[in-house]
């Protein structure tokens, strides 16, 4: 993909917002920043740490990342903790 072609796809995201599916499948847009609990132990993070995610971008292949703390870190290895509004 060239950069030409990312920044046509990227045009109209924002690195402060996301939108989720909420385990009752319902769409829900989280700004930042957010809190994730980590899944895993992961680079000085213990599991089930919680950390705010200060932005959120996405790598030339596509793949979503965090931003927290200033480093990017893949999305996989978060769970976001929200609240369902119902």
């Amino acid at each position: 993909m060239t950069d030409k072609q990312l920044a046509e796809i990227l045009k109209y995201s924002s690195p402060n917002e996301l939108y989720i599916v909420t385990w009752n499948n319902l769409l829900k847009l989280l700004i930042t920043p957010f809190k994730v609990s980590v899944t895993k132990d992961l680079e000085g993070f213990s599991l089930g740490t919680i950390l705010w995610v200060d932005e959120v971008k996405v790598t030339m292949e596509l793949k979503t990342v965090f931003i927290i703390m200033g480093k990017a870190y893949n999305y996989h290895h978060f769970d976001i903790l929200h609240e369902v509004i119902e």
